[in-house]
């Protein structure tokens, strides 16, 4: 028992080194699967990697030198080649990770929903149309590129400019990365769930559609009653006043317990 204990203590302090690496690679490989996932180039990323894989695990498995001296070859292109493919993204990645928004706190987070819930509400007032998607983890750059590029600081006054009726923007919804509208006028899918209400429009089945597309959660208002909804996993939850539409905010942004996913 002894020396299988022994053998064991000399195992992990061996080897110690090798598990952090593998969690550090994990960590990056993880969260770079989150970050470029629904960007125009993950098809050509997934592609590629999938290639290279194959041809790898063949060159070993069949002993094939030259496909395996091709690989070692062509890898220092491939990387480059991803790096053009991605330089967009990757521009964006490093600019996040500079910035106050990377490492910002729950108050941060708390003073953005505060700012968030007075600016849907004076939406409300005013009776100002509006649909504002927060994305999450999962990308929805790809309907970003249907509107107008704006990567501008979120702030009451521009979302009341976009969504007034008799601005050129008002129409479609708007896309909110990191506390930046990313983008306006944007085309967002439609539900095609036939037991909604009928009295619900375009907009609201859009709100509902974009969160069946991603984990995003979609603002709504409406341009007719001023009543606000908020949609999230496909649910759409109506008619909420300042106080619950805060509440279900810091529940979903700010990872709070949540007890059922369906509207109380």
């Amino acid at each position: 028992m002894m020396q299988h204990m022994t053998q064991a203590v000399e195992f992990v302090r061996d080897h110690w080194t090798h598990a952090i690496e593998i969690a550090l690679l994990a960590v990056v490989l993880y969260y770079g699967y989150l970050y470029f996932r629904g960007t125009p180039g993950a098809k050509i990323l997934v592609g590629l990697a999938l290639i290279f894989i194959s041809l790898t695990l063949a060159s070993q498995l069949l002993d094939l030198h030259v496909i395996g001296w091709l690989l070692r070859s062509f890898s220092v292109f491939l990387a480059v080649a991803l790096v053009v493919i991605f330089q967009p993204e990757l521009r964006r990645a490093l600019t996040e990770l500079g910035s106050q928004h990377f490492f910002r706190s729950a108050l941060q987070k708390k003073e953005s929903i505060d700012q968030l819930v007075e600016t849907v509400f004076d939406l409300a007032r005013r009776q100002f149309g509006a649909l504002i998607a927060l994305e999450r983890d999962i990308s929805i750059r790809q309907f970003a590129s249907t509107g107008v590029d704006l990567d501008a600081v979120f702030s009451k006054e521009l979302v009341l400019t976009i969504f007034h009726p008799k601005t050129v923007l008002h129409d479609g919804g708007v896309i909110v990365q990191n506390d930046r509208i990313a983008a306006a006028s944007c085309i967002f899918p439609l539900t095609s769930r036939e037991d909604l209400d009928r009295s619900l429009g375009l907009r609201h089945r859009a709100g509902i559609g974009i969160t069946e597309e991603s984990d995003a959660i979609a603002i709504l208002v409406s341009e007719e009653t001023g009543h606000v909804s908020l949609c999230h996993r496909g649910i759409i939850e109506r008619n909420l006043n300042a106080e619950k539409f805060r509440r279900r905010l810091n529940q979903l942004l700010l990872l709070e317990r949540y007890e059922a996913d369906s509207p109380s």
